[in-house]
């Protein structure tokens, strides 16, 4: 059985259209920047299987993972992740176009990386054949070096920390600055526990996959423990063959 939350009586077989999708997963109106993450976890908390989250995914995870960046204007990961995942621009797709022209968005989301060190391969086809510029999130006391290769690849450099690193809040205050109000973050752990304890984080989009991986693979978030658990409350539950698709927004 499928099911749709909180609309009990779909009972068919059928597969979600990406119209259907694109309105359960819609971001909400509002002129402040509002940036949600995508993540996909078992049953035990593994994020991951043999170091890639693919393994624990499913069709119906990942068609909700292709239409969460066709609806955000900016896509946020860390730096690792992109290494490990091997990251590629996003595409346009032709089911959103429509959509994405309606709501002011460039045919694609653009990647901005979180990274302090800049240590990224500047040959790989997300800084040379991006539809939409990539942009890096950076702090200032980046190596000048680095700084001038990402931007001889193309690349955006912002400065969002006064140090080596990275302050969250900063960095949806830069992303904001250029117009990027829709904001996706895909992870990885680390920086999902640093988004959740700087408090900037609004919503989040959670496969849970009917798996267990025992292993001592990391969660969704990694990092620093927040003082006071943060609780966010239920917006829409899908379901599908024991995976559950569920959607969180900060109360």
């Amino acid at each position: 059985m499928r099911r749709l939350f909180p609309v009990t009586d779909q009972t068919d077989d059928r597969e979600w259209s990406l119209d259907e999708l694109a309105e359960v997963y819609a971001y909400r109106d509002s002129a402040e920047p509002w940036l949600r993450a995508n993540m996909v976890s078992t049953l035990d908390g593994a994020a991951q299987y043999d170091g890639k989250s693919q393994p624990i995914s499913s069709a119906t995870d990942m068609r909700i993972f292709g239409t969460l960046r066709a609806l955000a204007d900016v896509v946020v990961v860390g730096a690792e992740t992109v290494r490990l995942e091997g990251y590629r621009p996003a595409r346009a797709r032709a089911e959103f176009t429509a959509r994405r022209e309606a709501a002011g968005q460039a045919p694609a989301p653009a990647i901005a990386i979180v990274s302090a060190s800049l240590d990224l391969d500047f040959s790989l086809p997300l800084f040379t054949s991006p539809l939409v510029p990539t942009v890096l999130l950076t702090g200032a006391a980046a190596a000048p070096d680095r700084v001038a290769a990402a931007e001889k690849a193309g690349a955006r450099v912002l400065f969002a920390g006064d140090g080596a690193g990275v302050e969250p809040a900063r960095a949806v205050r830069a992303l904001a600055g250029l117009g990027y109000r829709r904001l996706l973050t895909e992870g990885g752990p680390r920086l999902l526990g640093q988004l959740v304890a700087a408090g900037v984080l609004d919503e989040i989009c959670l496969t849970v996959s009917p798996m267990l991986t025992a292993g001592d693979a990391q969660r969704i978030a990694d990092g620093p423990a927040v003082d006071v658990p943060r609780q966010f409350a239920l917006v829409s539950l899908l379901e599908e063959e024991g995976f559950l698709f569920t959607r969180y927004g900060r109360v």
